[in-house]
This record gives structure tokens, C-alpha cells and sequence, in this order.
């Protein structure tokens, strides 16, 4: 099964345990990057409640096709109980017919979105393998 970690990571925690799995996997990595890096208090801010509120802010465009992979791999930290904007801007990107797993980093080690993003990951006709909190 061919697999992708897709990550987006603010701080750097993220990205080096993205980084990992990636290698342990044989997986194709790829970084989700915002079109406007926020600053920190708009980030802590603006983010928070973008984040709370399920949208979506401008990332780069993917320069890997999605649909070349058996499996997504998507890791990303938590702002506010929920995915940042960046993720929530890629979720829409996935393909149909895909098995996902997601791993979400945060400080208490919980999020409180499973059940949206796993709607979010039927929705596209995917279906979910995996889903972990992870605390960082």
C-alpha cells in the first residue's frame, strides 16, 4: 500500500514526528503550507477561532497528486480542541476512495474533533483506518 504523510506544523513538533513516521513507513512526504504564514498572536488568535469555527485559510497548492497513494497519512497539531486552518483547507483536496489515518499532536494529548473529521474523511468517501491523539 502506497503511502503519503501529509503534515502541516506551526511550531516544529509536528514536522520532525511527520518526519519520522514517514521514514519508518517508506511513506512519501509532503508539508501543508499556508499562503500567509500567521503570526503568532494571529495564529494563537484569528487561528484559535477560525480553527473552533471548522475553516479554512489559503494554503500552496499540493505538489503531489494525492491520487497516486493507497493511504493518506494526515498529522497535525491542534488549535483550540480542533485542526488548524491550513488542514482544514486540504481536507476537501483528498480523493475519493482512500484509506486515511490522522494523527493529531497537542500539548494535553486531546483533541475534541474526531467525530468531524471523520465525517469530513466519509464525506470525500474515504475511509478512516486510524484516528490518534497524540501528546507532544
Amino acid at each position: 500500500m502506497k503511502t503519503l504523510v501529509l503534515y502541516y506544523s506551526y511550531t516544529g513538533h509536528t514536522r520532525a514526528l511527520a518526519e519520522r513516521i514517514a521514514a519508518e513507513e517508506a511513506a512519501d512526504l509532503v508539508e501543508i503550507r499556508d499562503v500567509n504564514r500567521p503570526n503568532k498572536l494571529k495564529a494563537y488568535t484569528a487561528g484559535c477561532y477560525a480553527a473552533i469555527k471548522g475553516n479554512a485559510w489559503p494554503i500552496c497548492p499540493l505538489e503531489t497528486d494525492l491520487t497516486a497513494y493507497d493511504r493518506l497519512l494526515l498529522l497535525s497539531p491542534i488549535w483550540a480542541g480542533n485542526p488548524p486552518p491550513a488542514v482544514n483547507a486540504v481536507l476537501p483536496l483528498f480523493p475519493a476512495d482512500k484509506v486515511v489515518s490522522v494523527k493529531l499532536i497537542s500539548a494535553s494529548g486531546k483533541s475534541g474533533c474526531r467525530e468531524r473529521l471523520e465525517a469530513e474523511i466519509r464525506a470525500k468517501n474515504c475511509t478512516p483506518e486510524d484516528f490518534e491523539d497524540i501528546r507532544a
